[in-house]
């Protein structure tokens, strides 16, 4: 059994789908869990139904008060084990049509922003001598799609620094891994046309979309004991759409 019992966990993007979905897992599994996001209605949503969490409003793009957050979250939760970096966002156009600033915009929050949170994170798990981070990335860092090179070169980014802080870290029982889901089933994947979902969901061998469930059950295995020879990989989630 996955047993996260007092573990000490930040998850950013908690507001999402996905995020909602890791904020439960770690919840139901013992942990005491930092939640930030920026709708501060669904954060507090997150708040009253889990009253243990700890939420928090933070801007990922505010770059120069990353360090002071990570200070603020460890001293709250007396300690960091876990850090999940899951808060992303897309802003979509054909590559002759993307603006530089949308360019940059996607980059700074999901690639930038995710090495940050690692950076000031790690050294923090150095003095607990041990911890785990799982950057959450994304099936089209791997193959790429029509309308997303922001997105997708912000997610291939995110695997590759991923494996060279597992190198680094390594040896001090800091563990660095990413798991890269497919089509979930969201708010967002709701909203599009039936026509549009059954074309997806004709390329999947399995026939159906991934649930937030699918991906937090691989992060709470990541981010487990059970994982602690795991180091440096990739964890696909996307029904077999994609196979490394």
């Amino acid at each position: 059994m996955i047993n996260l019992k007092d573990k000490k966990v930040l998850i950013t993007g908690a507001t999402g789908g996905i995020g909602n979905c890791l904020v439960e897992k770690f919840y139901n599994l013992g942990a005491n869990v930092v939640a930030t996001g920026t709708n501060e209605e669904k954060l507090s949503s997150i708040k009253n139904k889990f009253n243990n969490v700890h939420i928090e409003k933070f801007k990922l793009n505010e770059h120069s008060k990353i360090e002071e957050f990570i200070d603020k979250v460890y001293k709250n939760l007396d300690g960091l084990n876990i850090l999940v970096n899951n808060a992303g966002i897309t802003m979509d156009n054909l590559s002759i049509r993307l603006t530089e600033e949308n360019w940059k915009k996607v980059i700074d929050i999901n690639l930038t922003s995710s090495f940050l949170m690692c950076k000031f994170a790690i050294k923090k798990m150095l003095k607990e001598k041990k911890g785990k981070i799982i950057n959450i990335t994304s099936i089209v860092g791997h193959t790429g799609n029509l309308g997303q090179a922001n997105y997708a070169a912000s997610k291939a980014g995110i695997v590759a620094f991923s494996k060279s802080l597992s190198v680094e870290y390594a040896k001090k029982n800091i563990n660095v891994n990413c798991v890269s889901p497919g089509f979930i089933k969201t708010e967002m994947t709701d909203k599009i046309s039936e026509d549009f979902k059954k074309n997806l969901i004709g390329k999947i061998p399995s026939g159906k979309l991934g649930t937030g469930e699918d991906v937090s059950n691989c992060v709470a295995f990541l981010a487990s004991d059970m994982a602690d020879y795991i180091n440096g990989e990739t964890l696909h989630v996307n029904g077999g759409m994609y196979m490394s």
